[in-house]
């Protein structure tokens, strides 16, 4: 018998049905290196990682040389010092998927999928996405930028470092 005010969908699974806000699938993360005009220019070390309340932290990307002969950059890694003291000294380097290259100055974008790599697994609550660089016969800097996880797509937020990191945007799509 046809019910005019019932609707039926078969073939779908249950949680079709249940529809709620969108988890953003993918964390980008936008790193300026500022241009320097100094006698001596060295690119800086950067690590991005990130800290939550009684969770250890989780690195997700460490530039440094890590092509040097010998693997000798691994020794100024402990400049970096913040990172180095929360989880660099207990990774085994090069970690795939982790490590690269010093980058020269200008603007680089690295994209974290949450699915896979350093963000698996990532329970929900509230977090802080630190950006420490440090650069020979330079200076050092961290800047921090909260955030929730799961995040809403198109949530963005941009800080700026003062000396050794210019804009640094966390956005998630």
């Amino acid at each position: 018998m046809y019910h005019p005010h019932r609707l039926i969908l078969t073939g779908l699974p249950a949680t079709a049905l249940i529809a709620g806000p969108a988890a953003a699938q993918t964390m980008d993360v936008q790193v300026t290196v500022p241009r320097m005009t100094v006698a001596e220019y060295h690119a800086p070390y950067v690590a991005m990682w990130i800290e939550a309340e009684g969770k250890p932290a989780r690195t997700l990307q460490i530039w440094y040389d890590f092509d040097n002969r010998e693997n000798g950059g691994k020794k100024w890694l402990a400049d970096v010092r913040q990172w180095w003291r929360a989880s660099g000294r207990t990774l085994t380097l090069p970690a795939n998927g982790v490590s690269g290259a010093t980058r020269p100055p200008g603007t680089h974008k690295v994209s974290f999928p949450s699915k896979g790599g350093p963000l698996a697994g990532i329970a929900p609550g509230n977090y802080t996405l630190l950006i420490e660089a440090a650069r020979e016969v330079g200076g050092r800097e961290v800047v921090r930028i909260p955030f929730s996880w799961p995040p809403k797509p198109g949530q963005r937020v941009t800080v700026s470092g003062k000396s050794e990191l210019g804009a640094v945007t966390l956005s998630f799509r």
